[in-house]
């Protein structure tokens, strides 16, 4: 039988193939971070119909003679070139910008993927569309241990804070230096004790003949001080402390206060004490830190999500549902947090889209529809020799 016969199939399987490929990577134009293939052609076996020979002292070398057997596919490379961002506003949609891949957990097999198309399920666990479970790093106190072993990420639904305790007040502006002797102003300042319960603490400034004095009661607890203007009325410095404040006392920083006439502008500019709060809302920064915002406007870390990166990511294996597993080709998965060297940042509120170029694709389609055209006349021109050769018997 001729070999072109079988050289002409070997093309229309080879170029199958390559439609098939091309097919689908059309069909995933709109998939969330998907990555299309290519197909590799390379020759088969070559039958060798003369050796090479060698140069004599009267003759030349002889270059050897070989048949081609067909053609066959060598390989499907994936492109894992970064695909374009899609803008969602969805807080918990993730847009990898790099090379790093999702950790996810079904079924206890670890599945790798670009897609960060995720959303809590009802036992506050961040997962995919197919039921994937996110993995990262869990916080203890608002810490995250980068260090230790990945598990489910969470979203800790009750959760709640305690309060803290105000230990320190500053207080910021100006008081009028053309005041009378006696003159006083009072500041109410909300402040809070070790449970997070609030409380009011009293400041009374009041004018002396050579600057101000002050004065704080916070319940049981009192104390006063002095304070003392440079001639262009900047304060001299000074603080003053109510009660112990090893353990229950406030200290007031009184050291940026100015004094200038006719302006009288006091103020608390901050205190470091908190109510308790509950957990209101979240966000994912682009370290991958799932931040909590809770009711008494603290925030805190509640986890962090780990990423994923391979020396060879075209050795992964698709597994569907936009995922893929480690093989022995691909290496073992390298972890770290998102913003480490190799494995990108994140990005909240988009996601990754399909990295397909329909223009490529579609001049793929014309390239294997006219080479499998081409391998099917070769089957044509060999059954038409054939012909020839059963009608020499006529």
């Amino acid at each position: 039988m001729l070999r072109s016969l079988y050289s002409g199939i070997s093309g229309l399987r080879a170029h199958q193939t390559m439609l098939d490929v091309t097919g689908n990577n059309i069909a995933n134009v709109n998939t969330t971070a998907f990555k299309g293939s290519a197909t590799q052609f390379q020759d088969t076996l070559s039958q060798l119909t003369q050796g090479a020979g060698g140069p004599g002292a009267a003759t030349g070398g002889t270059n050897p003679a070989q048949v081609g057997l067909g053609v066959q596919v060598a390989g499907i490379a994936t492109n894992f070139a970064q695909g374009s961002s899609q803008t969602t506003g969805k807080a918990s949609d993730m847009l990898i910008s790099g090379d790093g891949f999702f950790l996810t957990q079904q079924g206890g097999e670890t599945i790798y993927s670009r897609a960060g198309s995720f959303d809590f399920d009802s036992a506050g666990r961040l997962v995919t569309p197919s039921g994937a479970i996110v993995q990262g790093w869990g916080a203890v106190d608002g810490v995250v241990n980068e260090g230790g072993a990945v598990g489910d990420l969470s979203l800790p639904l009750n959760a709640v804070i305690a309060g803290d305790r105000t230990s320190k007040v500053s207080m910021t502006g100006t008081l009028p230096s053309d005041a009378v002797v006696g003159t006083e102003l009072v500041r109410d300042i909300k402040v809070y004790d070790a449970s997070g319960a609030a409380r009011t603490l009293s400041l009374t400034f009041t004018k002396a003949a050579n600057g101000w004095t002050v004065g704080g009661v916070d319940g049981t607890s009192s104390g006063s001080t002095a304070l003392a203007f440079t001639g262009n009325g900047v304060s001299s410095g000074g603080t003053l402390d109510i009660g112990d404040i090893t353990t229950t006392g406030i200290r007031i920083d009184l050291s940026t206060l100015t004094a200038l006439a006719g302006i009288s502008t006091v103020t608390a500019s901050s205190q470091d004490g908190t109510a308790p709060g509950s957990l209101e809302s979240y966000s994912f920064g682009k370290d991958g830190t799932l931040i909590g915002l809770f009711s008494n406007g603290e925030q805190k870390a509640l986890g962090r999500i780990a990423l994923a990166t391979f020396t060879n990511p075209g050795g992964l294996e698709k597994t569907g549902s936009n995922g893929y597993r480690a093989t022995f080709n691909s290496g073992t998965a390298e972890l770290g947090a998102p913003g480490s060297a190799g494995l990108g940042s994140l990005t909240g509120g988009a996601l990754e889209m399909s990295n397909v170029d329909l223009s490529q694709e579609f001049t793929n389609l014309i390239v294997a529809q006219r080479g499998f055209q081409a391998n099917a006349r070769i089957i044509t021109t060999s059954d038409e020799v054939l012909q020839e050769l059963t009608n020499l018997k006529r």
